[in-house]
């Protein structure tokens, strides 16, 4: 059963599609069930990210639609769903005492297993809430980690979010009985003792500082591995984006690598690398990344450091957004903030807005602005366009135009010239090769040193 919480004094969203959003969210899935009444006059937009820290300009419908998605992806099948409304959160329960009343009774009668939040519970409130629900309470933080902990394939996102899971687990140890259980926190019953409680913390404690210094063990492996990548000028580019706009989709569109893209939220945890070449010759790495997702916990990005650091060291940012969708400004936004807690706001982004493909004619027309590159990675569309964004993107080793003379017995540097440059002219004078190309300063000025010519 998912519950969506309003705290809002604003005025209502009157943007298009928000109606039919709103009719979405309230529906109710199982049978015959109605849904919970919403009253006409509440406002309508969601504050709750204000709370959390990370406002947000969704609407509260928009949100649970949203929220339902990502409770679909951790495999749950959803039952019923209500929407709370209140000028400001209750201390105790967050959504106060009637409707917490009102939400059990729901429950029960729907043989629920699970009541998810749609927002961050306090330790208080999440105890409070488990003693009146007929079944186990998370909230939007611990949903988010588990459909992480399904998802991670690798050591290395696996060990990232056991850290998550137990940094945000800490702090709710006291009377987490039936919780704790299936959070893998070892406490079997309701209302341990203090010596248990006591003996808990320290095991968890133990885990973490083993967990972080095996983290810390892969960014060793990884700067190394960067190290060695440097040590031949080849810049990374790194795809961002909100999580399901279509980022691997897009990573197999231009490498070919075949891995996993799926609808569901987070389907990409693990980083994955791969050459690409540019119509320029140039050869680059192209980096696909976890997504992101509005409120983002940030036990999460503090514990993905160790992935997040492709996108600290890219040249360049591909921003993949959906074009489909009716919040791609409010995604973009949540974007945004991360990659400001990351602090590469500065770097160079090339914006991409993808699925054009699900849009009319007329909506295409208007997507049309500058430094904005438009592309379909199902059908393919606009890709030609989006190498040449990067390549004129990329400031770190730029294209240069120059003229060379070659000894036509310096097979090796013209193979060198002929796979890394795009030639414009080619004539034979003797024994030498006049050639006028454009290609990467550093490529260049290396043909340049071994021939010891000049323009």
């Amino acid at each position: 059963m998912l519950v969506g919480v309003d705290i809002s004094s604003r005025s209502p969203d009157r943007r298009p599609g928000a109606e039919s959003a709103r009719a979405a969210a309230l529906a109710v899935s199982s049978g015959g069930e109605e849904a919970i009444p919403e009253s006409p006059s509440a406002p309508p937009l969601l504050t709750a990210g204000t709370l959390s820290g990370i406002p947000t300009e969704l609407s509260a419908d928009a949100s649970l639609v949203e929220f339902r998605e990502l409770v679909v992806s951790a495999g749950a099948q959803v039952i019923a769903q209500v929407l709370q409304r209140r000028s400001r959160p209750d201390a105790a329960t967050l959504i106060g005492q009637g409707k917490v009343a009102e939400i059990a009774a729901i429950a029960a009668a729907n043989h629920a297993d699970l009541v998810v939040f749609d927002h961050d519970l306090s330790p208080t409130q999440l105890r409070n809430l488990e003693a009146e629900m007929p079944c186990l309470v998370l909230d939007r933080t611990q949903l988010i980690l588990d459909i992480f902990a399904r998802h991670a394939r690798t050591r290395e996102g696996q060990l990232q979010v056991e850290l998550a899971q137990l940094e945000y687990m800490l702090p709710r140890l006291t009377g987490r009985g039936k919780a704790m259980s299936q959070l893998g926190g070892g406490i079997g019953t309701r209302g341990p003792g203090e010596t248990q409680l006591e003996t808990d913390r320290r095991r968890i404690q133990r885990r973490l500082v083993h967990l972080r210094g095996e983290l810390d063990s892969v960014r060793r492996i990884r700067r190394q591995q960067r190290q060695r990548r440097e040590s031949v000028p080849v810049p990374t580019v790194a795809l961002v984006g909100y999580t399901n706009a279509g980022k691997s989709t897009l990573f197999n569109r231009l490498t070919g690598a075949g891995v996993l893209a799926s609808s569901r939220m987070f389907a990409t945890l693990d980083p994955k690398l791969r050459a690409l070449e540019l119509p320029s010759r140039r050869r680059i790495l192209l980096s696909d990344t976890v997504g992101f997702i509005r409120n983002l916990p940030h036990t999460l990005v503090t514990s993905f450091r160790a992935t997040l650091e492709e996108v600290e060291r890219a040249e360049v940012l591909l921003h993949v957004r959906d074009a489909s969708s009716n919040y791609s400004d409010e995604q973009k936004s949540q974007v945004e903030k991360v990659l400001g807690e990351l602090e590469v706001l500065d770097k160079p982004r090339i914006e991409v807005l993808n699925k054009i493909d699900l849009l009319q004619p007329e909506e295409r027309a208007g997507l049309s602005t500058r430094g904005i590159v438009t592309v379909s990675a199902q059908t393919g569309e606009g890709i030609s366009g989006l190498l040449a964004a990067i390549d004129e993107a990329l400031v770190a080793d730029p294209l240069i135009d120059a003229d060379l003379i070659v000894p036509q017995s310096e097979g090796a540097t013209l193979a060198a010239i002929e796979a890394g440059m795009i030639i414009h002219s080619r004539a034979f004078e003797g024994e030498v090769v006049h050639l006028s190309v454009r290609g990467p300063a550093s490529l260049v000025g290396r043909i340049r040193q071994g021939l010891g010519n000049r323009e």
